[in-house]
């Protein structure tokens, strides 16, 4: 029976993959938003296994994450290997902009940021051609319409990796595949055959988003679009088709010649949500007169596709045989221990699917180990001592700041503070059907809160927490959303929070377990004593945190949380274990 690559390689909250492979060795990296540690990296021998081995930004190697809309920090980086020596590079607008982060080995360590001042735009990518020489190229300002106003496009310059700077000027080298096409971004460059290669994103990030392609024969010359653009979009589907807004492509040459492309897409939920934001898919991709053709017979993506012949082998599991590179680094926040989760298959047109992976979708904490899961983030950087692990239980202070603050512009030149983390840990929702359980040994004392909360971006989120109300202790649900004007990255951003109580009931006991049972929209939110003896506290609608304006960059994400709900607290709470399934 062929072996098969099964869509979302890479399940949940793992958006704009960027891919390269060292022999028989394929790592991709992954955009992490806000979150901590950022830009997720990992392995696979096969396409279809794919393990986490490290993140590439952690606070061992200077990383700065603010809390905030839960659109801004880290985004589309790029992977690439030249000489033996892997680079990233990436934008942080939770920082100083564009950077390039390198190491020997892909699991790490990274280096610390090397950032790059001359870099303008945002999506930069790095290109090494056949000769050796690096270039540079990414997204700005750049092509002049004729009327002196400048349209966005893509850019190019030759690079010096050694000294992280320009040489020269860029030079622009395309606008957009479409006239007056949206948004032309996240730009990769090949060198194949007798052409240079743009593949490009365009149209958005959402709906309308595509992959484009153009070439040239010369590097600098300027890029001619493929006839046959978008190369790969699903927007012609309308807006019920069960994948959607796929785009952001990168290219991997495999060892017989064949091609493919990793991709991101999202899974439409009941016809209208897209709970689990931008996932990593794959397809297939064949040379055809001179341009790539893209899932070659459908020209869209598919759940399935058979997997290369040149890497299916008994036993192929993606870490087999792959050496030190593949080996996961631990440190102080992560080691490489998942639990075992089975491949999945879609049921129905826009059901689960799964890579076949370890961890996704599955966790099981019992926190006896000082380190934390891949799986695990923190929304914003930890700067102070909010969290610990001791005796089996993770403990989460009662900070001051809350997960539902008041939302803030998003810029490049935002002052940097220390001032934005959050006492949230939590996991990526992976599967559509999914159920959250925890322990949790709390008791509040004056407005602080703490629970199991469920959130996703521009503070759309709910909170099932033990609070103080009106004098008693009361478990209850909270829901939070945020009326807004424009994306934070637009000028003129304004925002209003908004909160609302759906269902309260009272509870006095210290000790508590909270499940919610997600399936589809329908949020089934349960309580008790232990386990085994679960009441139903109401079910709420997943559509109010999911609605279209909040959009599909980020996934949602569900952990546990402490708040002293803007007042300094010195009260903690217990959680003894937490389950994902």
């Amino acid at each position: 029976m062929q072996k098969k690559l099964t869509n979302p390689i890479i399940p949940g909250f793992y958006p704009d993959p960027s891919i390269c492979r060292v022999g028989e060795d394929y790592y991709l990296a992954c955009s992490s938003f806000e979150l901590c540690p950022g830009v997720p990296v990992f392995h696979s021998r096969d396409l279809a296994h794919w393990e986490q081995i490290c993140y590439a930004m952690t606070p061992e190697n200077g990383f700065h994450m603010e809390r905030n809309s839960g659109v801004g920090g880290v985004m589309a980086p790029t992977l690439r290997c030249h000489d033996g020596l892997f680079y990233i590079i990436n934008a942080n607008f939770s920082d100083r902009g564009n950077y390039i982060v390198t190491a020997e080995n892909p699991a790490g360590p990274w280096s610390e940021p090397h950032w790059l001042d001359d870099v303008p735009g945002i999506d930069a990518s790095l290109f090494f051609d056949d000769d050796g020489q690096a270039y540079i190229l990414g997204t700005g300002d750049v092509w002049d319409n004729g009327t002196g106003v400048k349209e966005r496009g893509i850019w190019l310059a030759k690079y010096d990796v050694e000294h992280f700077r320009m040489l020269g000027e860029p030079v622009t080298i395309f606008n957009s595949a479409l006239r007056v096409g949206a948004s032309p971004e996240s730009p990769h460059l090949y060198h194949v055959g007798d052409y240079y290669y743009l593949i490009i994103a365009e149209g958005g990030t959402e709906h309308y988003h595509a992959v484009m392609a153009a070439r040239s024969r010369e590097l600098f010359g300027f890029y001619e679009g493929n006839p046959a653009n978008p190369v790969m979009t699903h927007r012609h589907m309308g807006f019920q088709s069960p994948i959607i807004n796929v785009g952001h492509a990168d290219l991997v040459e495999l060892p017989d010649g064949s091609w493919y492309a990793v991709l991101l897409a999202s899974r439409l939920i009941e016809g209208k949500c897209k709970n689990l934001g931008r996932e990593t898919f794959i397809c297939p991709v064949v040379w055809e007169r001179g341009w790539p053709l893209f899932s070659p017979e459908t020209g869209k993506i598919e759940w399935e596709y058979d997997a290369p012949l040149c890497l299916v082998r008994d036993g192929a599991d993606g870490l087999e045989g792959s050496g030190d590179a593949a080996t996961a680094v631990a440190g102080p926040w992560m080691d490489g221990n998942r639990e075992e989760g089975a491949a999945g298959t879609p049921d129905e047109p826009g059901g689960d699917a799964g890579s076949g992976q370890s961890g996704f979708g599955l966790v099981r904490e019992e926190f006896d180990s000082e380190t934390l899961d891949f799986c695990w983030s923190f929304w914003g950087r930890p700067y102070h001592d909010f969290y610990k692990i001791a005796d089996s239980a993770l403990y989460l202070k009662c900070i001051r700041q809350s997960l539902a603050e008041e939302l803030r512009p998003m810029t490049f030149d935002m002052e940097k503070s220390e001032a934005y983390e959050t006492a949230f840990l939590a996991c990526r929702q992976c599967s559509i059907h999914t159920t959250v359980t925890c322990q949790m040994k709390f008791l509040p004392t004056g407005q602080e809160s703490a629970g199991l909360a469920v959130v996703q971006a521009m503070n759309h989120q709910y909170h099932l927490e033990r609070a103080k109300s009106q004098g008693r202790q009361v478990l209850r649900l909270m829901l939070y959303t945020a009326d807004y004007n424009v994306p934070p990255y637009f000028p003129g951003f304004a925002s209003t929070t908004c909160e609302q109580v759906i269902a309260e009931t009272p509870w006095e006991a210290e000790e508590i377990v909270l499940r919610l049972e997600i399936r589809g929209e329908r949020f089934r939110v349960c309580f008790g004593e232990t386990r085994d003896e679960l009441r139903e506290l109401c079910v709420a609608d997943g559509e109010l945190i999911n609605p279209e304006k909040v959009g599909c960059m980020t996934g949602t994400m569900i952990g546990m949380y402490a708040t002293g709900n803007g007042e300094d607290c010195e009260n903690w709470a217990e959680f003894g274990w937490f389950e994902m399934e």
